[in-house]
This record gives C-alpha cells, structure tokens and sequence, in this order.
C-alpha cells in the first residue's frame, strides 16, 4: 500500500519550488521536465532535476519524473538521465499506443532502468478510447488522467462540475480497476479556489481516483483530506475487521455492527483502510 493522494508537480525549471518540495506534505513530486518547461530550457531544467534527485532529501515522498515524450528532441536525453536514477517512475505524456509503451520501456531498460516502472499520461480521445489495449503491460504501475489537454483536444470548456468530463474519465477509472492500476486525477487550473478544488477533489474520489495531481502547494491539504481516511473512518474500518474476524470464528459468513450487516465485501474495504491509514503511520 502506498497512499498517493496528492501528486505535486514540481517545474523542473524553478530550482527553489524544487527546493521547497522536501518540506511539503505531498504524497508525491513529479518532477516535470515536459509542459512547464519551455523549449530552450529543457537541457538546463534537466541538470536541475538531476541534481535535486542526487541530493536528496525527500523523505518519503514518491520521486517521479515526467519526461518529454520520446518523439520529441529531448525525450530520449531526459531517459538517458532518470533511468538509472533513485526514484519511483519516469512519466511519460499523450500514451495513445502499445508501440509508445513498448518504445518506452525499451528506451528505459536500455539506460539501465530495468526495473522502474512506467507511468503513462492519458490526455486524448484516443488514449481514452483505446486505454485498455495499452495500459495492460507488466512495467506500468499508474495512470495520470492529462485533463487540460484532454479538454483542448474534445475542444470542450472547463467546468467546476466537469460532466462534460465524466464518460472519459469513468472510462479510464474502470479500466485502471480491470488492469489493477492505480490511476490519478488531472489537474485543477483554478489553484486560489478552495472551493471549486474540493468539489473537484470529492468528485474525483466519488468516482474512484486514487488521488490528484496538483499545481500548487497549497492545493495538498484539501487533496491529502479528500483522498485520506478521517480519524473515525479508520477506527470504522478497525471496528468491522473485529466484527468480521469474530463472526468467522464463529463459522459465521456475515456479522452485525452498529446495527449494519458487515459481509466480505465491507471487509475487504476495511482492509484497504486499516493498511493506508498503517502506511501513512509507518512512514511519519
């Protein structure tokens, strides 16, 4: 169990946001070498990252670096410098095919990342569309949902609501589910509007997303509290577990707390609860 509940990215650019990022309470920092980083400051921005990661200093949040793609004239120098490196995942934008992922992770074991998973960005109709034909390679650990190009592409508009969203994103939600892949929410433009962020937040949970990306550092709070457990939701899921276990002692298939039937179903959940909210303890 690894809680990924916010997914900060960081602008690989900006040496002082890379900085600042060890001391915030983000599950995860993408150090991102693609989007916010303009052209003539890919190789710079690179050095940067390289050096951020080298130094260390970040505790126990995840370290992942979104490349540019490997189609573009820096995909390949940005593999050729994260491959081997100490952190979680290289991320790599608009996947729409098997032969990406396949080229990907040719790309990576050749500089020595044998072993370090791949995440794909999913931000266009046909990645949406044809998601469950690539995303089902062993190497891929996680799904990023890219929800701003996907708007462009749909040419669409952003909403605080985001229905004109919920067909694509209910769609890679269930085949993230089917292929046993965690999968993560786009990000949220409006970054100075608690408001609309929790109802993006909540609605991204409702739906099934494991957590968010995020632009700002001060979005993490309201991300780490929708995509957590309160207090009282751990000592719910402790609660049943207890029940559960006495029932089946008893050769019981099902048992009764606080008047609610508790069956396998409600277990299992309770299971994912108690062992997120342990993850979290251990690593605090």
């Amino acid at each position: 169990m690894t809680p990924r509940r916010s997914l900060l990215y960081m602008p690989g650019a900006n040496s002082r946001a890379m900085d600042k990022a060890r001391t915030l309470d983000c599950d995860t920092v993408i150090f991102d070498l693609e989007d916010a980083v303009s052209p003539d400051a890919k190789a710079q921005a690179r050095q940067q990252v390289l050096e951020a990661v080298s130094a260390g200093g970040y505790g126990h949040r995840e370290l992942v670096v979104r490349a540019n793609g490997l189609d573009t004239p820096w995909g390949e120098e940005d593999v050729a410098a994260f491959a081997g490196q100490r952190i979680n995942a290289m991320l790599f934008p608009k996947i729409e095919a098997t032969s990406q992922v396949t080229e990907i992770v040719d790309a990576v074991n050749r500089c020595g990342g044998n072993e370090l998973p791949v995440w794909l960005m999913i931000e266009t109709p046909r990645g949406v569309l044809h998601l469950e034909r690539f995303a089902d390679q062993p190497r891929v650990e996680a799904l990023v949902m890219g929800t701003s190009d996907l708007v462009k592409e749909l040419r669409a508009r952003h909403t605080e609501e985001r229905h004109n969203l919920d067909y694509a994103l209910q769609h890679c939600v269930m085949v993230a589910r089917y292929l046993g892949k965690d999968i993560f929410d786009g990000v949220h433009l409006d970054f100075r509007n608690e408001a609309s962020l929790r109802l993006a937040c909540e609605g991204g949970r409702a739906m099934g997303f494991d957590g968010k990306t995020l632009i700002h550092p001060a979005q993490v709070d309201i991300a780490n509290e929708v995509f957590g457990y309160s207090a009282e939701a751990v000592q719910e899921a402790y609660k049943t577990l207890e029940v559960w276990q006495a029932a089946l002692a008893e050769g019981k298939g099902v048992a009764v707390l606080d008047g609610k039937l508790v069956e396998n179903l409600h277990a299992a959940e309770a299971q994912r609860v108690v062992a997120f909210a342990e993850a979290l303890d251990k690593r605090s």
